[in-house]
């Protein structure tokens, strides 16, 4: 089963590859999917004005009456800013809450367990280019930085989780809040994790960091990294095993 859907602001690509569920169960499951992604799109959005994040940080709601999971999500925000000395932050002087930086590995993350409750073992989700799998093992691309028509490499995933921030679809959009300046030592920083909560939120969290983060990201908790600085070096750690990887420089 394969379905696309424009949610969050990107596109989002499920596939479902396991015979022993039948194809209800797989629609259904599907439906929970992209229900879980709009929701969590409408509540936790800094582009709508009438999420609960825009209401938090206009004042209109209280943070000790947060939801749970919203405080989950600040949680999660607070901790990487504590890990980086202050490189990722989600309150730049100047501009509003912004937790995309966390919420969109959470919530992907989030649906791809909804998948795994009804019973499928074998999937695919792919929102905007970060991954998450079941069974498999599937191949995952990872994009060459200055050209979008090739790959770095391919990984193969069998349950765990793929993501990559980088400068070449915004621009310099991440900013190192240490300096308040576009962090420009990276083309692009890729994490493999356990779950795409872990993978998105270091990858992005690292990539702030500029030439650090790719030392400090390998030290993160099953993680492993694959990064392209603005010299065209690789740096990856050892346990990133993709094809193709040349030339390649270990992590200090």
């Amino acid at each position: 089963m394969r379905r696309v859907e424009h949610v969050m602001g990107f596109p989002v690509s499920l596939r479902i590859d396991d015979e022993d569920v039948p194809d209800d169960v797989q629609e259904g499951a599907a439906d929970a999917v992209f229900g879980s992604l709009r929701e969590a799109d409408a509540r936790f959005s800094p582009f709508r004005s009438d999420s609960e994040v825009s209401r938090l940080d206009r004042g209109e709601l209280a943070a000790e009456n947060v939801a749970a999971d919203l405080r989950e999500i600040l949680d999660l925000c607070e901790h990487y800013r504590e890990a980086t000395g202050g490189a990722f932050d989600v309150r730049l002087p100047g501009r509003g809450l912004d937790p995309c930086g966390v919420v969109k590995g959470w919530a992907v993350q989030r649906a791809a367990d909804l998948l795994t409750r009804a019973g499928v073992r074998g999937f695919c989700l792919n929102a905007g280019g970060d991954v998450v799998t079941s069974g498999g093992p599937w191949r995952i691309g990872v994009r060459h930085p200055e050209h979008a028509d090739r790959l770095c490499t391919v990984v193969h995933l069998t349950h765990g989780a793929v993501a990559t921030s980088a400068r070449y679809e915004r621009g310099d959009h991440i900013i190192d809040a240490r300096t308040g300046h576009p962090s420009t030592d990276l083309l692009s920083l890729t994490v493999l994790a356990p779950t795409l909560t872990t993978a998105d939120a270091v990858a992005t969290a690292a990539f702030a960091m500029g030439h650090e983060g790719v030392t400090w990201a390998a030290t993160q908790r099953d993680c492993e990294v694959f990064a392209v600085d603005t010299g065209r070096r690789v740096l990856r750690t050892e346990g990133f095993a993709g094809e193709g990887v040349s030339p390649r420089a270990a992590v200090p």
